[in-house]
């Protein structure tokens, strides 16, 4: 990985076996490799004391046949407020999405949100400007209670 490549884009491994990987050479050999293969992102956080976790999760989605994930974590102070928690999870998608698109030259497919269409869940609050975000950049948006692959992998590396 060059020196222009961001810290928080350091660090990432591959889910189930823990094996370390760069981030720039996994994307651009599985695309190589797999050019079929769909590119979905998804972050999730969770407070654990005085820390929040986020982890960002790179989905490579195989057409009919199963997947392959990454993923990388990230602790902070702790943030308590809601909104603020989760625009950190949209933000972090979004902003890896551009950095694979303007660095790497890899399109992101779909950017998973972690929130709810339900009006009776508090993530629905914050849903309609997320979506707004990513479909302004070009990225189709996904929220609950559809497949939502890299949210999942997300919250499951997040606990």
């Amino acid at each position: 990985m060059d020196s222009l490549t961001p810290p928080e884009y350091r660090g990432f491994k591959v889910m189930g076996s823990g094996e370390s990987v760069d981030l720039i050479d996994k994307v651009v050999s599985m695309r190589s490799i797999y050019p079929q293969c769909e590119v979905h992102l998804g972050c999730d956080s969770q407070n654990i004391g005085k820390h929040t976790v986020y982890v960002i999760a790179v989905v490579f989605r195989f057409p009919s046949n199963g997947a392959h994930v990454i993923y990388t974590k990230e602790k902070v102070p702790a943030v308590r407020d809601l909104w603020t928690k989760l625009w950190g999870e949209t933000d972090r998608a979004v902003q890896l999405a551009e950095f694979l698109r303007l660095k790497v030259g890899v399109r992101v497919k779909q950017i998973d949100l972690d929130y709810n269409e339900d009006p009776g869940y508090p993530s629905h609050k914050i849903l309609g400007a997320a979506e707004g975000y990513v479909k302004s950049l070009g990225y189709i948006p996904k929220a609950k209670p559809h497949l939502l692959m890299a949210a999942w992998a997300a919250d499951v590396l997040c606990h």
